[in-house]
């Protein structure tokens, strides 16, 4: 059985953070919308004062995922919460029990910083870890239509 540890990323995982990001978004079959640099994830993750943060997962000592989340805010509860901008783990660590000992210390920090909610999206043919978040009794939300703006679009909005 594997010794599972979750650490807060530090800068010299900027490189280590960005190569899992790069996984997942093979995963998610969209690799070529991956602009982010090392430079990036230091200037945004171990700035001054962090808006965003990283954890890594380690297995017998050897990183095999990582989170990235932020604080957003509920009007309407009048309270933070923490919402989950992404979860990988390796193909070859699945099944330790990585992800939920992740979504664990995760939940921690929600609920230590009094948080009222805590959110992610999960790509709507992503079967395995639909099921993995319904097995946590975790809802979703169905009834909400999530909009974007990049690129000429939020230039022209901008304008």
């Amino acid at each position: 059985m594997s010794q599972l540890n979750i650490r807060t990323a530090t800068p010299a995982d900027a490189q280590l953070i960005l190569q899992f990001v790069r996984e997942l978004a093979i995963y998610e079959k969209a690799e070529h919308e991956v602009l982010a640099t090392p430079e990036h994830v230091l200037a945004t993750l171990f700035c001054e004062q962090p808006s965003v943060f990283g954890l890594i997962c380690e297995a017998d000592g050897q990183p095999i995922g990582f989170a990235v989340y932020f604080f957003n805010y509920s009007t309407w509860q009048g309270r933070h919460g923490l919402y989950l901008e992404d979860l990988y783990i390796t193909p070859e660590a699945r099944g330790l029990g990585a992800g939920k000992a992740m979504l664990r210390h995760l939940a921690r920090i929600a609920v230590d910083k009094n948080c009222g909610r805590f959110e992610w999206s999960v790509l709507d043919w992503n079967t395995p870890a639909i099921d993995f978040y319904d097995s946590l009794e975790a809802l979703p939300q169905s009834e909400w239509i999530r909009y974007r703006l990049t690129g000429e679009a939020l230039q022209k909005l901008a304008a």
